[in-house]
């Protein structure tokens, strides 16, 4: 693996379980339902700038240089998306090809780009869905007449759902990012009744008892569990035990605490501030029920 990938920013689960060339391959392949030659040579570049640390994705490679890829992992949907990678794969171009060659006659051949996000997030989202760059862009209309000539540029993202019962030819082609599908699936299972970090011990010890990503989990136990602390929100949290207390008939008291810990994000309470809250809030809950 390379070290040096993501190190100027805090890496997340993702970007350290497909940090290798072997098993990016194995994504890739399963996304887009090709086999890649055995002998092709995955590079990968994900920036590290901390200039752009706002727009660092979780992983960049090239295969063969014929084509670059950037893939992010999402628990919600930004349909800001689009922007963000333009300005990104042109950092990724800058970083990747020879400044000079730019400003010769001959046209210089580059990797073609494609873009995609995996999305696992709580929301209801179909199997596939493609941002467009070319919606975020202002009409023109009462300055020029529409000519309908097409979008002069364009990128396009697939937004790939990847919780568990969806895109199953996906899940069942990597046997990584299935298992991944279903440690957070595991994570938002526990969540319902238990604290955050007791919940991600929990999808741990199950995984690895089912040999769900095992040797990954062993070695990174404690790094997963720090990570994944951050990485979910007081909102994911709330949500998910927003359905619970749906079912358990107090969904009146719920929607009053989420106002409350909204109103508490909005004043710029830290996120551990508020993961105490949302603990202490639960457990009141329980307790009064």
């Amino acid at each position: 693996m390379d070290t040096n990938i993501n190190k100027k920013h805090k890496s997340s689960v993702f970007s350290i379980l497909f940090g290798t060339p072997e098993v990016l391959k194995e994504l890739y392949s399963a996304i887009e339902g090709i086999d890649i030659p055995k002998n092709a040579v995955i590079n990968i570049n994900t920036l590290s700038d901390v200039l752009y640390m706002r727009q660092i994705n979780d992983v960049s490679f090239t295969i063969d240089d014929r084509i670059v890829v950037l893939i992010e992992h999402q628990s919600t949907i930004n349909n800001n998306v689009p922007v963000r990678l333009l300005m990104y794969i042109a950092r990724v171009y800058e970083k990747i090809l020879d400044r000079e060659t730019l400003y010769q006659r001959k046209t210089v051949k580059i990797p073609a780009p494609e873009f995609y996000i995996l999305y696992n997030g709580i929301e209801p989202f179909e199997d596939r869905k493609e941002l467009r760059l070319s919606s975020a862009f202002k009409s023109s209309e009462g300055i020029k007449q529409s000519k309908n000539e097409g979008c002069p540029l364009e990128l396009t993202v697939q937004v790939l759902n990847i919780n568990q019962g969806r895109n199953p030819e996906i899940l069942t082609n990597c046997n990584t990012l299935n298992g991944y599908s279903i440690f957070i699936s595991k994570i938002r299972e526990y969540s319902a009744s238990l604290p955050l970090d007791e919940s991600i011990k929990a999808a741990i010890k199950y995984c690895i008892g089912n040999n769900i990503l095992a040797h990954f989990l062993k070695e990174h136990g404690s790094e997963v569990v720090n990570m994944l602390t951050d990485d979910f929100t007081v909102e994911e949290i709330a949500a998910i035990r927003s359905k619970e207390a749906w079912e358990e008939g107090w969904e009146k008291g719920y929607n009053e605490s989420r106002e409350y810990f909204i109103e508490l994000l909005s004043q710029g309470f830290s996120v551990e501030e508020l993961r105490k809250r949302v603990n202490d809030w639960q457990g009141g809950a329980v307790n009064n029920a």
